[in-house]
Parts: structure tokens; C-alpha cells; sequence
């Protein structure tokens, strides 16, 4: 059994055409810091990014943003952030960032984040990892990807057996409960998540 004390977000450096999205993370951003967890994100101050980062910070939560030097002006790196990692590349920047996260969020956001949320249901589906995964399907914004998964599965791509493992939470408020009881169920698997980290 194992304790879930930071969760990485990854969500969009723009806040996206419905305020819902905005709402959804500084809500996020709050619960997590009222419940002591930590956030681990990609280090910027725009967009959602920005907007749970400060929700976190506004409400006495640490923060411990990753960021690539490249992107330090790009997305205006977080002055007040308790730990700010600044990396040579992208695959550093997710490398820490899943080493420093017990779980994984995807609020809405664009390619980036489907990319890093990708990558961790990929390890996970060949059992580099067991950190749990949810998606934030605020709005309905991952419905499509759901679908697509499902027609993977159908299509024969996925396989039994070889599952994606994931959880979805429809509100915010069921984001942090469904995480502990998912960590609380996970069995730590060092030598696994060891390999993991090399495959970056």
C-alpha cells in the first residue's frame, strides 16, 4: 500500500474557449492544497497551467514546477513556486516529473498534454508503472479520446490482457478521492518504475 501525497496536472498553457475549464482548475488547485497534496507540473504561469498553480499557492499548497529553459520566457516560468526545477529538454522535464508525482491528472489542454498523458497510459499498459491516471473529462473535452479508445479496443488493438488503465471523474470533486483509493490499493513496484525512468 501506498500514500498519495503529489499529484502531477497536466493541462493546456491556454485556458480554452469555456470558462468551465478556468473554474475546473483553480477548483482543482484548491482541493489539493486544502488536502495537503502537492502539485507537480510543467512550471508555467499561463493558461491552466498558471490558473492551478496559483490556486494551490493562494490556498498554502507547494508547488514544484518542471520546466525546460527553452519555455522559461514562452510560459512565463512561476516566480513563487516552493521548487522550481528548470531542465535542459523536454524528456528531463516529464523524466522528474513523473518521478516526483504518486498519480496523474489530465485537465483539459492541447497536443502537449495529450502527449504526456498518452505516454504514462502507454507505461503503464506495459507495466512500467501502476501510478494511477484520470482524466478530468470537464465538459465532456475528453469524450472524443474515450471514444477512439474504445474503438482501439474494438478494432482489436488494444487487447485483453493488455488493458489502458485509467480512471475518469467526471467533477472535480471526485478527482482526489478516486486517486487515494487508488494508491491505496497499488502494490509498490520499484524494479518496474525503475525502468520506467530509463526508457526516457
Amino acid at each position: 500500500m501506498t500514500d498519495l501525497r503529489s499529484i502531477c496536472v497536466y493541462c493546456g498553457s491556454a485556458h480554452g474557449a469555456d470558462p468551465v475549464f478556468a473554474r475546473a482548475a483553480e477548483q482543482l488547485g484548491r482541493e489539493m492544497a486544502r488536502a495537503g497534496l502537492q502539485l507537480v507540473y510543467g512550471g508555467g504561469n499561463v493558461g491552466l497551467m498558471g490558473v492551478v498553480a496559483r490556486a494551490v499557492l493562494d490556498n498554502g499548497g507547494k508547488v514544484v514546477g518542471v520546466i525546460p529553459e527553452f519555455l522559461k520566457a514562452r510560459e512565463i516560468m512561476i516566480p513563487d513556486a516552493q521548487e522550481l526545477i528548470v531542465v535542459p529538454d523536454m524528456h528531463t522535464r516529464k523524466r522528474i516529473m513523473f518521478e516526483r508525482a504518486d498519480a496523474f491528472v489530465a485537465l483539459p489542454g492541447g497536443v502537449g498534454t495529450l502527449e504526456e498523458l498518452v505516454e504514462q497510459m502507454t507505461w503503464a499498459q506495459l507495466g512500467q508503472h501502476g501510478k494511477p491516471i484520470l482524466l478530468a473529462n470537464i465538459g465532456n473535452f475528453w469524450k472524443p479520446l474515450l471514444v477512439l479508445l474504445a474503438h482501439m479496443r474494438e478494432a482489436g488493438f488494444i487487447r485483453p490482457g493488455s488493458e489502458v488503465r485509467y480512471q475518469v471523474a467526471e467533477e472535480i470533486g471526485e478527482i482526489i478521492p478516486m486517486l487515494r483509493a487508488a494508491t491505496a490499493r497499488r502494490q509498490p513496484a520499484p524494479a518496474a518504475e525503475a525502468l520506467v525512468e530509463e526508457r526516457f
